[in-house]
């Protein structure tokens, strides 16, 4: 498959398949309790991580024939490949466990397609939200919002973009459950007038919905917490860059799929 195989069809496909993993996260969110163990690095994993991930990996393998997957909980159990192909799918099946926790709604379903190094298509699924964000290079993003298991119908998703910088200061947006003194450092560099917080790949949507204008992160991420909210972002005409204004790159095989820092910009420049 070519990033220029990627079509509106296949975008709202792959939406229905987000969906349908969102749905089995909330068998579990919305249960009495939810399991949590600590995997090898500390981070919390619990049964819709690896539910909604199975469900990913099959959907895919339909849907991108013969592009290799690289999944957060397959790579955690058995070790993250020592090589990236040229075009390859990055999955993270439950971005912001700890909010799913907390059950304060603020987690997502993320695929991103990336293909020479960058991102250029991805789907952002929020399941207690009802929301699902949808990009391509070339196609631009769009949302649509349902009821929470309810899978959108193609003619729901309605066009966003990035907005403008105000003269007045900027909207920053940060994550709300990884403060740090970098990123607070770097903001206080820009002529931010206000600030918001989420948690997960929403902080992406946020700037390319145009309701915030930068979001920073210095500390860690791994490739598939990013994939996806970045090609959603530059399809709505933001960007991501390292945080000195370098191309931010994917298929960081020799790092493990680690993320350096990032900041992720709406329309700079006015």
């Amino acid at each position: 498959m070519t990033p220029d195989a990627v079509d509106a069809r296949l975008l709202n496909e792959l939406a229905r398949l987000c969906v349908e993993a969102g749905r089995t996260i909330l068998d579990v969110y919305e249960a009495e309790s939810i399991a949590v163990r600590a995997k090898d690095d500390r981070s919390p994993v619990t049964e819709a991580d690896e539910r909604a991930e199975a469900i990913l990996i099959s959907g895919l393998a339909a849907l991108f024939p013969h592009v290799p997957v690289i999944a957060e909980e397959a790579s955690s159990r058995d070790g993250a490949p020592a090589s990236a192909a040229e075009t390859f799918l990055l999955v993270d099946p439950l971005d912001g466990t700890r909010e799913f926790i907390a059950r304060n709604g603020e987690f997502t379903v993320n695929v991103g397609l990336v293909s020479g190094g960058v991102p250029v298509a991805g789907c952002v699924h929020a399941p207690a939200l009802g929301a699902t964000w949808i990009g391509a290079a070339g196609l631009g993003a769009s949302v649509a919002r349902a009821a929470s298991r309810e899978i959108p119908a193609a003619s729901a998703f309605q066009p966003i973009a990035v907005r403008a910088a105000s003269p007045e200061g900027l909207c920053a947006v940060a994550s709300r459950s990884h403060a740090d003194p970098q990123t607070e450092a770097f903001l206080a560099t820009l002529p931010v007038s206000h600030r918001r917080s989420a948690g997960s790949s929403l902080k992406f949507c946020l700037v390319a919905e145009g309701e915030a204008d930068v979001y920073p992160r210095f500390g860690p991420t791994m490739e598939w917490d990013t994939a996806a909210g970045h090609a959603v972002l530059a399809a709505a005409g933001g960007s991501v860059t390292s945080p000195d204004g370098g191309a931010f790159r994917y298929g960081k095989a020799e790092a493990g799929f680690r993320n350096g820092g990032f900041v992720a910009w709406g329309r700079r420049g006015g």
